[in-house]
């Protein structure tokens, strides 16, 4: 019995520990030149920080300790682009969940329409084939965010799905129901598109349109800054209600990321059913620059090595990323929010932690303007927060030195 529960009490100790100390306060405060503005009004700012740092065992096993700073979910803030990849894990765990001979990835996926604000796809030029897939939209998700992939997926998956699979895995602290930037309303995301797989023009798998009856929305309204612009672009002098608004908690986004880049650790319960050509593909192009890649093909002055790599570079366009580090994230703005959820790596210096952040950059608390503070507060934040965290692991005491050789990819370019 004793050897039974300190199994149990090592197990726990592996998969993660959660640290109430001041760390990440004390590294802030460290560097007023850059923070002391953030730190000055941190409720302002919205700010919440999770920090994971990683100690290997004798088997290369990784250790959690996380450090968190104003984390607190039940405060709103709205998640933007992070929502898609849960949607990229859930799509690939369906694929496999269905089981169905000639149903994979690759697979052509045609989606048709059927009312309730619905658009059809039935070709992608991104592609190498032309036709679309979940393996063309995952890719064009994890390179730079694109939002008509994620309502693809999103439709493949279905809004009851989505939310309820998250949920039975113990990601409690989300709900994520509509599409991005489509224009459909509430009732119309409650409704999936018919799509059909094929191969060689031959019917694989038919989903019908699905509908779902529950809505997920809290009982009372969340009201945010001092007023917006409606559709007709006038300004509204009242706050803007996110209660019909997606969330998405920054500790549900880190963990998330932690069993995904660590399945081997994580609880049974919240893992997803892919298999290891399914990491190894996430893995890929979580971490490969859109200037690596032939399908899609992306402009480079548009979509440079940093774009979409906010913790470390900030997204500027001229930044030089070394080649011994890796970034496997997933970001998001919108509404002023900007996030980052990135697992760090740089294989010369046996550095590897984890990092979730929201900020919130509004000044002028009007939202719909466009007229955000990303470039002045929110990226410059978020490139120093990730240099200070890498410097700070840079010179962190281990014990043991990291096997990274499985996150080590072969890039399309």
């Amino acid at each position: 019995m004793r050897y039974l529960l300190l199994l149990t009490i090592y197990f726990f100790m592996l998969e993660k520990t959660y640290t109430q100390d001041n760390l990440l306060k004390t590294l802030l405060e460290s560097k007023p030149e850059q923070f002391e503005k953030i730190l000055a009004s941190p409720d302002k700012y919205e700010i919440q920080i999770a920090y994971t740092q990683i100690n290997r065992t004798k088997k290369n096993k990784p250790k959690f300790t996380t450090h968190t700073f104003q984390v607190d979910k039940s405060r709103y803030f709205y998640p933007a682009s992070t929502v898609k990849l849960p949607a990229c894990l859930l799509a690939l765990e369906k694929l496999n969940n269905l089981k169905i001979n000639g149903l994979n990835k690759n697979t052509d996926m045609i989606t048709l329409a059927a009312g309730h604000g619905q658009t059809a796809v039935k070709e992608d030029t991104t592609a190498e084939s032309g036709l679309p897939s979940i393996a063309q939209y995952v890719k064009k998700i994890l390179m730079v965010s694109d939002n008509d992939a994620f309502n693809r997926l999103f439709e493949f998956i279905g809004q009851k799905d989505f939310n309820e699979s998250l949920w039975n895995k113990g990601y409690k602290d989300l709900r994520i129901t509509h599409r991005l930037q489509s224009g459909n309303t509430p009732e119309e995301n409650q409704h999936s598109n018919p799509i059909i797989f094929s191969e060689c023009d031959e019917q694989v798998y038919k989903q019908d349109s699905v509908y779902n009856s529950n809505t997920y929305w809290p009982k009372e309204p969340i009201k945010k800054g001092i007023g917006y612009l409606d559709a007709n672009n006038k300004l509204v002098n009242e706050p803007l209600d996110f209660i019909k608004r997606n969330f998405f908690s920054i500790l549900d986004q880190h963990n998330i990321l932690k069993t995904l880049m660590f399945p081997e650790v994580a609880k049974a319960k919240s893992k997803f059913n892919l298999t290891a050509d399914d990491y190894e593909f996430i893995y890929q192009y979580m971490s490969q620059y859109p200037t690596e890649t032939n399908f899609p093909k992306y402009d480079k002055n548009e979509f440079y090595p940093s774009y979409c790599k906010f913790l470390m570079y900030g997204s500027e366009p001229k930044a030089k990323i070394p080649n011994n580090i890796k970034i496997f994230n997933k970001v998001g703005d919108a509404y002023g929010f900007l996030l980052d959820n990135a697992y760090i790596v740089d294989f010369e210096h046996n550095v590897e932690f984890f990092v979730s952040v929201v900020i919130h950059c509004n000044e002028d608390q009007i939202y719909n303007d466009d007229k955000y503070d990303y470039d002045t507060i929110g990226l410059p934040f978020m490139k120093n927060l990730g240099q200070l965290l890498y410097n700070y692991e840079l010179n962190r005491p281990k014990k043991r030195k990291a096997d990274l050789s499985k996150f080590k990819m072969d890039y399309d370019n």
